[in-house]
């Protein structure tokens, strides 16, 4: 790496970091209403960051280096760090009088879109806190849309180009200005956040849950403002099906659903991860409803609802609980267990493994059978009617190799700092994957992760952090060879 491209991708930082103490003065606006006297910690830190900030911007302004896949990761990386670090800034300051570890895991676990949470006492926490909480995951859930179409498929790590999704021919760009399309982008975000607190007030929420709700939903990120999450409201059906419908929009592509609601484009329905994604929801929803419904007393309407919504949350990994699924039996623990691999699609607010993924590795392994029985054959592997070309590929076995390699290598680690197997496995596995809850009674639905060791903490903030970036755009800046002129 060399020292222009560093110092520009610094700049690059610290510019965003001004963005982001801007947003600050918004809890403490909210503080500042509710006649809450953390207004002032708000006020500060967004004065001390953004000072801070501007002068780094200001020190580091220069020619920019020429633009290369090696600058695109220490960007990438550089940009989620100091997001992280600046989110955790309130909280350190605030009146909740945590720890560095909790404010940091917090904070990450925020920004990432996780959703795990170290906070008790949500219900009577500070409402600046508990907005800053919910801008931190809306703000994530939006760098992710953007990580995952403009940034990772261009670097070969992860996702599937919007240029490559959205038409049937390659050369076709509906949007030739970038800021066009970005525009867009944001105004579809920000309307269908709109539309969702609308709906949970009217469904019976306040018009503050509402409003928090609405920012952690339409992200897949899971933040509550209940210590309960979404059980405060299990006997409110309406609101439970609002969720659950705006948890699945916010897995879809987002190239597609610009491309419907600004262009009409039908067409861009057929994209073929959209058919895996709404296959296995259907599928995990009807399975455990059915047995449920068989299993218990618990009325069809009723499992269908919970079902629904618990495993909507899962799959898009959201992080959401409406109750404690990991006690309907063994089944719907098991089902729980695989659903958290899943996720979303590409170019979405979700984690996990993802749709796509899943169909070309399903195209790889058909492709290696038939070469079995047929040697000589050459067939390509195929997303719908596209040839997938040999980078995608490549990178979709690495991702998938590497997920699990880290995932074992976690776990370890977690049960290291002395926590049980089933938290250990399912902590490691819900931080690379960005659900949540995890599986147990400590990291569960219905527990959270204060008690964990400190230790336990940093491993897991480390690993949401590399289950956000895909991974291997983390890896690569620990190889000897990215720092080689």
């Amino acid at each position: 790496m060399q020292y222009l491209a560093i110092r520009t991708a610094i700049h690059i930082a610290a510019i965003f970091a001004i963005y982001l103490s801007l947003a600050m003065f918004i809890p403490a606006g909210v503080d500042l209403y509710f006649g809450n006297e953390d207004w002032q910690v708000f006020a500060f830190s967004a004065v001390l960051t953004g000072g801070l900030a501007l002068a780094v911007a200001a020190a580091t302004q220069g020619r920019p280096p020429v633009l290369s896949a090696r600058f695109g990761f220490f960007v990438v990386n550089l940009l989620w760090l100091t997001t992280c670090t600046v989110g955790a800034i309130p909280f350190l300051t605030s009146s909740l009088e945590i720890s560095l570890t909790d404010a940091v895991f917090e904070s990450v676990s925020g920004i990432t879109t996780t959703g795990g949470t170290v906070l008790t006492g949500l219900d009577s926490l500070p409402p600046g806190i508990l907005i800053w909480r919910s801008l931190l995951q809306w703000i994530g859930g939006l760098g992710v849309i953007a990580l995952g179409l403009f940034v990772l498929p261009f670097l070969n790590v992860g996702g599937v180009s919007y240029f490559k999704i959205e038409s049937s021919d390659i050369s076709d760009r509906p949007f030739e200005r970038f800021s066009t399309y970005t525009t867009s982008l944001i105004a579809i975000y920000v309307a269908l956040t709109v539309i969702c607190a609308i709906c949970y007030a009217a469904a019976g929420m306040t018009g503050f849950n509402a409003v928090n709700h609405a920012l952690t939903t339409i992200s897949t990120a899971g933040f509550s403002t209940h210590d309960s999450s979404m059980a405060f409201y299990d006997d409110n059906l309406p609101v439970l099906w609002i969720a659950t419908v705006f948890m699945f929009i916010g897995a879809l592509p987002f190239a597609i659903v610009i491309l419907l609601f600004t262009r009409g484009r039908i067409e861009s329905l057929r994209d073929p991860q959209l058919r895996v994604f709404a296959g296995y929801v259907l599928i995990f929803i009807l399975a455990v409803t059915i047995y449920v419904r068989l299993s218990s007393d618990i009325g069809f309407i009723d499992a269908l609802t919970h079902s629904a919504f618990n495993f909507m949350s899962i799959i898009t990994t959201t992080g959401y609980a409406s109750s404690d699924y990991t006690a309907w039996g063994p089944f719907a623990f098991a089902c729980a267990f695989v659903a958290m691999f899943l996720g979303g699609c590409s170019g979405s607010t979700t984690g996990g493994i993802k749709a796509y993924r899943f169909l070309i590795l399903f195209e790889l392994v058909l492709n290696g059978l038939r070469r079995l029985v047929y040697p000589n054959t050459v067939q390509s592997v195929r997303y719908g009617d596209r040839p997938v070309d040999d980078a995608m590929q490549r990178a979709v076995v690495l991702f998938i190799a590497s997920f699990f390699i880290l995932w074992l290598i976690t776990t370890i680690l977690l049960s290291a700092t002395g926590l049980d197997f089933i938290s250990a496995m399912s902590g490691a596995l819900t931080a690379l994957t960005n659900v949540g809850p995890g599986l147990g009674d400590v990291i569960g639905p219905v527990g959270n992760f204060a008690t964990i060791p400190d230790t336990a903490k940093w491993i897991m903030a480390i690993a949401m952090l590399m289950g956000r970036l895909e991974i291997l755009a983390v890896l690569v800046i620990f190889t000897p060879i990215f720092w080689n002129r």
